[in-house]
């Protein structure tokens, strides 16, 4: 039998400058998430889109959101087939098209995982978990855009 998990999250736009939303440029993007025993993430849109540059985005969200699931799978199944993992890293790009309308989707998201093991009779086998961890993830299941990989595994022996 499935289990099944809950997650709440607290939305608050902070972004009324007194006069609401009366036109496209009379209020601010920001907002602010809490989520209980955890810190505030503070937020805005895309800057192309008049948000704050400094703040968070939806969209870089959604990527990191993907990023970080598939770096704890892939941790996890490394932990398993006793590949021990010393560094772990990603530049992971993801890939928006905005419509005429003004409405948008991705289109796809590339992880590019740099990781580095110990064992250089694990390499093969650490590149490969990459797939298995793919599978696994929460996000990436829930995704209807491709996610790519084009992962990087280095041997740095002990030393």
């Amino acid at each position: 039998m499935a289990k099944t998990h809950q997650y709440k999250t607290n939305l608050v736009w902070t972004g009324n400058k007194g006069s609401g939303t009366m036109d496209y440029r009379s209020y601010d993007r920001e907002f602010t998430i809490s989520i209980a025993q955890k810190a505030d993430i503070l937020g805005s849109s895309d800057s192309a889109f008049l948000g704050d540059k400094t703040k968070h985005n939806p969209e870089d969200m959604l990527v990191s959101s993907l990023s970080s699931c598939h770096m704890l799978w892939y941790l996890h199944l490394c932990s398993e087939n006793d590949i021990i993992v010393m560094d772990y890293t990603d530049e992971a790009i993801g890939i928006m098209t905005e419509n005429a309308d003004g409405s948008g989707q991705f289109t796809e998201v590339t992880l590019q995982p740099v990781v580095v093991i110990i064992d250089e009779a694990k390499h093969e086998k650490a590149l490969s978990l990459h797939a298995e961890a793919r599978k696994m993830c929460f996000i990436a299941n829930s995704c209807n855009f491709p996610i790519k990989h084009a992962a990087t595994c280095i041997v740095e022996p002990k030393r």
